[in-house]
């Protein structure tokens, strides 16, 4: 059922999306616009009932969820690259498929734990961070911290976590930690789902280049995907120039619907 959305509510052809006074960090906006073009397309295609509920904070029904993957299978075309698009991108980016790379760490966990203040425990951590920047004595006070501070079980080790590689993290963790070719404690908090945590690399190795016929499947699946990115951004901006778009900047989406 269509709902009338007043001035101050970002709304797709009146269905709001967020409620009165709510302020959604842009992106988190554009996400929830771009979800309900689709949701919307998809009841004109009718591939979903036109009395599905309007999401609720965000939410869409299992239904309409269902609705807009049959939507995008039936909107958005993505061919096979070729062998030569592959080799070319293979060519430019030569670390797809790359193996053997690792990094020896250390950490000190500040747990972001329900109640806790989370201003002190960033300014603790940062503190600490400093400290231990500055400490000049072969590693041991970065041992001694993470005995007295830690909240990983690593703690009673000093912190050591050996040898990992990008699959042993979170996500999150693993590009702050393998993105940069940095030694030593790094000069910024890493922030993961975990908490705040003061990291110290002590070892890199890098990953060893694989030829392209070991990785063309990973090449043409990475193609595929920024074709099927780029397919995507085009249909949303077709369905946006055809709808009452009030209160969102979708031109500023970068990769809508996949963060």
């Amino acid at each position: 059922m269509a709902m009338t959305a007043s001035a101050d509510i970002a709304h797709i052809n009146g269905i709001p999306l967020h409620a009165p006074g709510e302020q959604l960090a842009p992106q988190l906006l554009r996400q929830r616009a771009c979800i309900e073009l689709l949701r919307q397309q998809a009841q004109q295609q009718g591939l979903l009932a036109q009395d599905d509920p309007v999401p609720q904070e965000g939410i869409t029904s299992a239904a309409a969820t269902a609705a807009i993957e049959q939507l995008l299978e039936q909107a958005l075309s993505v061919p096979d690259p070729s062998e030569e698009a592959c080799r070319r991108y293979h060519a430019a980016h030569p670390t797809i498929g790359a193996q053997g790379e690792r990094v020896y760490l250390r950490h000190i966990l500040f747990a972001v734990t329900p109640g806790v203040n989370v201003t002190l425990l960033r300014q603790r951590a940062e503190a600490l961070l400093l400290e231990l920047r500055c400490a000049d004595e072969g590693g041991t006070a970065f041992a001694e911290a993470a005995r007295k501070w830690s909240n990983c079980p690593s703690g009673a080790e000093g912190g050591d976590l050996g040898w990992l590689t990008r699959a042993d993290c979170a996500p999150e963790f693993a590009r702050e930690v393998f993105e940069g070719q940095e030694i030593g404690v790094l000069a910024r908090l890493v922030h993961s789902r975990f908490g705040l945590h003061v990291v110290q690399v002590c070892a890199r190795q890098k990953p060893q280049p694989q030829p392209f016929e070991r990785v063309h499947e990973a090449v043409a699946q990475q193609l595929r995907h920024q074709t099927w990115l780029n397919a995507l951004r085009q249909y949303l901006q077709l369905l946006a120039g055809a709808a009452e778009v009030v209160g969102i900047d979708l031109d500023a989406a970068d990769t809508p619907l996949v963060q």
